[in-house]
């Protein structure tokens, strides 16, 4: 097989990164194969499988070797001897901040690079992440095309005051603003619901993100008008190891009252805290639904409820609720979790029908719902695909 016009696209999370190689000569991008670099083992390990789960291929290294990026340079020696040498013709990257200056996607130049690297005080535990595999493939790639598309990008249009914070307005000029994120999941959510029901696409949407780093979107005619997560992916709902939304004062307490650093108030807040933190168990949902600890359950409980306390925020923002999508990994997986968070919003008109619930079908709605609930598979990957093929196909490259 050959690939004559392929794009590989990096997904970088906060231990693993995702991939997925890309045929895009046609009109829309069709993939030749995916994997995962998985950094979670004593050994990180490569594989990469078929676009119908065949394993193609698998390695591991040493930690030291991982950490050169030589993973990345057995992701392209794979690519080259099965697809054939010289066909890679990008690859694309998710970046997590794109900071004001960036709306859509762009060729990732010297100049490019050194602006998002600045970003990394507003996204510390995302942005070095998803630049790590730009230098990785500069180094054994220099020549080769990278573009970046970023999760900020589907909540530019955010205007006041929804993109705003009350503090000073000097410092808004400094651009610290609500920027949100998610955006290339809500992107491809907003493009699907378009396709299977265009008669919810134009209704008052509220897309629920919920995974390890979770967020909602306030959607209106498809595009973005509020969202949980602001200047950071800090903010908004409880996440696995990240606490949302929290009093300053808290903050001002741990720094002044329990001689905290600053170091050690941002490990706190990205890596102790949320499911983690609530449970003292996990971070995982899954470990935590199984559990009988009453920890577990009260973290659980947590979640659900500030999940549907924010929905009714996007809800205030959009005048109304007429839809409700659920998608990532908890959105997707967990039952439990969706049934939790209509509960409580009956009084929204929310009705959740059991079965299909159960069975985690498209639609989830009972027959009396006021409110279309929905369950819609995300693929970032495929969002950075399209991206990357319509950069190529313009031209805009150095």
């Amino acid at each position: 097989m050959a690939a004559s016009n392929a794009v590989l696209v990096l997904n970088a999370g906060s231990s693993s990164i995702k991939f997925g190689l890309f045929e895009i000569s046609g009109s829309e991008p069709a993939m030749l194969c995916k994997g995962l670099l998985d950094e979670h083992e004593a050994k990180p390990r490569l594989v990469a499988k078929s676009p119908s789960g065949e394993t193609l291929f698998e390695t591991q290294r040493e930690t030291s070797d991982a950490d050169g990026g030589h993973l990345f340079a057995d992701v392209l020696g794979f690519i080259e001897d099965r697809f054939g040498q010289g066909r890679l013709r990008a690859v694309g990257h998710r970046i997590v901040h794109g900071g004001p200056d960036y709306s859509g996607p762009i060729s990732l130049t010297d100049d490019v690079y050194a602006k998002l690297e600045a970003l990394t005080p507003l996204a510390p535990l995302h942005q070095p992440r998803c630049l790590a595999p730009v230098r990785a493939v500069r180094a054994f790639r220099p020549a080769l095309t990278q573009i970046a598309c970023f999760d900020t990008a589907f909540h530019h249009g955010l205007t006041p005051p929804a993109n705003r914070f009350a503090i000073p307005r000097r410092y808004e000029a400094q651009g610290l603003r609500r920027y949100g994120f998610h955006g290339l999941s809500f992107e491809y959510v907003a493009g699907r619901l378009a396709v299977i029901a265009p008669e919810l696409a134009a209704r008052r949407t509220v897309i629920a993100h919920l995974g390890n780093g979770a967020s909602l979107c306030a959607l209106r005619d498809g595009r973005s008008v509020d969202t949980t997560m602001g200047l950071t992916p800090l903010d908004g709902l409880v996440m696995g190891t990240r606490c949302g939304t929290i009093d300053p004062g808290v903050l001002l307490y741990l720094l002044q009252h329990d001689t905290m650093t600053v170091e050690d108030l941002q490990h706190l807040l990205y890596h102790e805290s949320g499911l983690l933190g609530v449970s003292g168990i996990s971070a995982d949902m899954r470990t935590l639904l199984a559990s009988g600890e009453a920890s577990a359950r009260e973290a659980v409980d947590l979640f659900a409820f500030r999940a549907a306390q924010e929905v009714t925020v996007m809800a205030n923002t959009l005048e109304g609720l007429e839809c409700l999508v659920f998608t990532g990994g908890i959105g997707e997986h967990a039952k439990q979790i969706r049934s939790a968070i209509g509960e409580r919003l009956a009084w929204l008109g929310v009705r959740i029908d059991a079965a299909a619930n159960d069975a985690a079908r498209e639609r989830i709605n009972a027959d009396d719902s006021a409110v279309d609930v929905l369950v819609i598979p995300t693929n970032e990957e495929l969002t950075i695909a399209r991206h990357c093929a319509a950069v190529l196909q313009r031209g805009c490259l150095p």
